[in-house]
């Protein structure tokens, strides 16, 4: 009674009461784990200086609860002591120094049961962590999330890889298509330039076999200053007319017959020519109206 009645006796003998302690179930055993191992802790847990001792839980815990568990036991703060089992000290005077060579050795002894219980402690929740199916389903949920992570980031990776080999594959394309049609287009260009360049050369022919053919406005033979004079006035048109003009006065020249017909489109012409201020009527002899 005097020392379960005194609370410092009373936690002192309730530090070393083996009787309390219960043991953890064996590795090979087959019961229920949170039964077996929670009555373990909640044995523990008297030793506590922070209370409540959180719960072992279920399978139902969340990956929060048992975390919260496991780093409270990690970091469990006992109050346990172990004076209960010093050697008694001498309560004479006469010996001090044999009084102060047991308090030393009272001292080591706690100290050193301290460590062993903090590391039996230690080992305890090792085994119950190593033995924890919930350990082992949450880092599966984690390596499967992390998978579905690295999935969906390799996956979006591929999508924009695709995307950007089809963006590149468009452009060359494009590219390709446009280098195609402006090179189509200077043929074509080209193509057009060689046929009106033909065609201005064909039309001048015409301009020029229309009065070849009517023999230069001659009624007998053609004098060589005749054909010169009016080859000349022939090219003094051709030098100021436009390609346009040109075509039309060819088409002209073309549909009519004898030399007057002739004469008359050739007079014609360079009249026009001569409104439009391209030309002087002075300058012509052959073709003045």
């Amino acid at each position: 009674m005097e020392v379960l009645s005194d609370p410092v006796k009373r936690r002192q003998f309730d530090s070393v009461d083996e009787g309390a302690n219960r043991d953890p179930p064996s590795k090979r055993s087959k019961g229920n784990f949170y039964k077996g191992w929670g009555l373990v802790f909640e044995s523990e847990g008297r030793f506590s200086r922070k209370q409540p001792v959180p719960k072992l839980g279920d399978d139902k815990s969340t990956k929060a609860d048992v975390e919260e568990f496991y780093n409270f036991w990690y970091n469990f703060d006992s109050w346990r002591t172990f004076e209960y089992l010093d050697e008694e000290v001498p309560d004479d005077n006469e010996n001090r120094d044999q009084k102060r060579y047991i308090q030393r050795k009272n001292n080591a002894s706690r100290a050193k049961r301290k460590t062993e219980d903090t590391a039996r402690l230690r080992k305890l929740v090792d085994d119950a962590l190593s033995l924890d199916t919930r350990i082992k389903k949450f880092r599966e949920e984690e390596k499967k999330l992390r998978n579905a992570k690295k999935d969906a980031r390799e996956a979006e990776e591929k999508r924009l890889a695709e995307e950007a080999r089809i963006k590149a594959e468009e452009e060359k394309k494009r590219k390709e298509e446009e280098e195609a049609r402006e090179k189509a287009q200077k043929a074509d260009s080209k193509k057009a330039k060689e046929a009106a360049k033909n065609a201005v050369k064909k039309n001048r022919r015409v301009l020029k076999g229309s009065v070849k053919d009517v023999n230069y406005f001659a009624s007998g033979d053609a004098t060589p200053a005749l054909i010169d004079s009016v080859l000349g006035e022939v090219d003094l048109v051709i030098a100021k007319i436009d390609n346009e003009d040109l075509q039309t006065l060819a088409k002209s020249l073309s549909a009519v017959k004898g030399a007057d017909a002739v004469k008359s489109t050739w007079v014609e012409a360079v009249s026009e020519l001569v409104k439009k201020g391209s030309a002087k009527a002075e300058d012509f002899k052959v073709f003045a109206a």
